[in-house]
């Protein structure tokens, strides 16, 4: 049985693939169609954009946290802002990742959309 560093069970012998998340064998996921419920949702729905480096071995990284839409929305909304701003980027759990500095063009974009925006540090 292989385990992850979190001891979660991520394979087993008698039923296959294990989510992570809800512990079930793959096949009866129960989060899978609504991955990690709307926890993106939650919050006080204030978005909040920051410039990162800190291990990203000096990349500077622009990260948009708070958005609250559902997890279908919001991956929408990453590749809307990643071609707004003409480079990459990531949505991972429910934080969206900008690569290189673009506070002032992401913060106008989501005002523009209706977004509550505040700056976070940096």
């Amino acid at each position: 049985m292989s385990r992850r560093r979190d001891g979660a069970t991520v394979y087993s012998s008698e039923h296959g693939r294990v989510c992570p998340h809800c512990g079930l064998p793959a096949r009866r996921c129960v989060c899978r169609a609504n991955p990690r419920g709307d926890r993106a949702s939650q919050g006080d729905g204030v978005v909040r954009i920051r410039r990162e480096v800190k291990g990203r071995r000096g990349k500077t990284v622009t990260t948009i946290s708070g958005v609250p839409l559902p997890a279908g929305e919001l991956r929408d909304l990453a590749a809307d802002l990643k071609h707004r701003c003409g480079t990459g980027g990531a949505l991972k759990e429910g934080v969206i990742e900008i690569q290189g500095d673009h506070r002032d063009l992401l913060e106008a974009e989501l005002r523009k959309r209706g977004f509550e925006v505040k700056r976070a540090g940096g």
